[in-house]
């Protein structure tokens, strides 16, 4: 490397020293600054720069750590770094506070993908309505006696009865908490959601679940 190549990486790194004014290895700042100079010319302009007292040198074992000279900076004063600690309080109260909000938000995002999706809960309802109507129909025909079917038969069928109308219970349940979390963010009323992704509920073939 040159000689003005060498004083160009020197000053490159006293400039990004005294900027971040932190400790450093010569690995960090060959890292740090993009390795826009090769290794061996950061740790020549760093261990040139302590000698020269621009840098101070610290050992840890077998590595190496630099610091900006401080008496480079202003001193600070009592105020000064009292402002400063209550700036950096007030910064660590705002990081805690967001932090709570995307844990909150991680946690309802959870709860919603651990639901059945809106197009199941559609799918499911198109499906289970035909087999109650089917049900409702037979089980007219068994209480008018125009069907003659054995005891056992029978059993099967209040058996079969109270399961469709419990799994109809759960999943009129479950289409609820889909639709009510839906509405949360929402800016039309209910009404404008059913009409807009066509939903047909209950209430407008005047139906309700039956006692189990």
């Amino acid at each position: 490397m040159s000689k003005s190549k060498e004083i160009i990486a020197v000053q490159a790194v006293l400039s990004y020293m005294i900027k971040q004014n932190r400790p450093y290895s010569v690995q960090d700042v060959f890292q740090n600054m993009g390795k826009d100079y090769g290794k061996t010319a950061v740790t020549k302009a760093m261990e040139g720069l302590a000698s020269e007292g621009k840098l101070k040198e610290k050992v840890y074992g077998k590595q190496k750590v630099y610091v900006a000279d401080q008496n480079q900076f202003p001193d600070v004063n009592n105020q000064e770094i009292a402002a400063m600690d209550q700036k950096i309080s007030l910064l660590n109260a705002q990081i805690q506070k967001m932090q709570e909000e995307i844990n909150k938000i991680e946690s309802e995002l959870h709860l919603y993908q651990s639901k059945i999706s809106t197009e199941n809960a559609r799918t499911e309802l198109g499906t289970i309505y035909p087999e109650i109507d089917l049900l409702k129909d037979k089980l007219a025909k068994l209480k008018e006696g125009r069907v003659l079917i054995s005891k056992e038969e029978k059993d099967k069928v209040f058996k079969n009865r109270e399961k469709f109308v419990k799994e109809w219970r759960k999943r009129k349940r479950i289409a609820t908490d889909i639709l009510n979390s839906v509405l949360e963010g929402y800016s039309k009323t209910k009404k404008q959601l059913f009409e807009e992704v066509g939903i047909e509920t209950d209430e407008d073939y005047n139906v309700k679940p039956p006692e189990v």
